[in-house]
């Protein structure tokens, strides 16, 4: 029997870091926000759609998706994050299942790092759930420095997520980032022992 492990965190939690710790380690991962870019790509289904709803203004000269600017009209306002949602979901969450069910027929265990694994009610997918968590003023100042954003556009997107603390009663498994690096690795060396 295949066990499937959840990855999920905030934005800025240190989910990449986390995946590519378990990586090194042999590990195979399905990136739920690599599956969205490959959909976003020019063709792709999510491209498409996006391109039906919102037209060519998202698109850049070389008629790839600005995402850029297609972030900053989907966090625009709550009505345009729903539309987006309702729209995308549905092909994300197909395209998901697809490599979940192609995974599972060679690997005894692998992850799969999806960021609104809780919000988009993918749980019953998982055997267990690794939450990656860390105080918001430290998620705020990664998220800043990572991503360029002002204060403020840092916490609308987080906002926009439910937060870590009511994500935790979801989670099997805690890894606290708050801290450095090699913090971080003792934690998932220890709980990949544990499987």
């Amino acid at each position: 029997m295949t066990k499937i492990i959840g990855i999920t965190g905030g934005i800025a939690s240190g989910k990449s870091t986390v995946v590519a710790e378990i990586r090194k380690h042999g590990y195979q991962v399905i990136d739920a926000d690599q599956v969205v870019h490959e959909l976003q790509a020019k063709g792709g289904k999510l491209y498409q759609a996006l391109c039906n709803w919102l037209g060519s203004e998202i698109l850049q000269e070389n008629g790839e998706l600005d995402r850029k600017k297609l972030g900053q009209l989907i966090f625009s306002s709550k009505d345009m994050l729903e539309k987006s949602s309702r729209l995308q979901n549905g092909i994300i969450r197909e395209e998901l299942a697809r490599r979940r069910d192609e995974l599972a027929k060679t690997q005894d265990v692998f992850f799969m790092d999806i960021p609104l694994l809780i919000e988009h009610d993918y749980m019953e997918w998982f055997d267990d759930i690794w939450l990656v968590h860390l105080d918001e003023k430290t998620q705020l100042e990664r998220l800043v420095m990572r991503n360029h954003f002002s204060k403020e556009e840092a916490k609308k997107r987080m906002a926009s997520q439910m937060s870590t603390e009511a994500k935790k009663p979801y989670a099997d498994k805690l890894l606290d980032n708050s801290g450095d690096l090699t913090e971080l690795k003792a934690q998932i060396n220890q709980l990949l022992q544990e499987l």
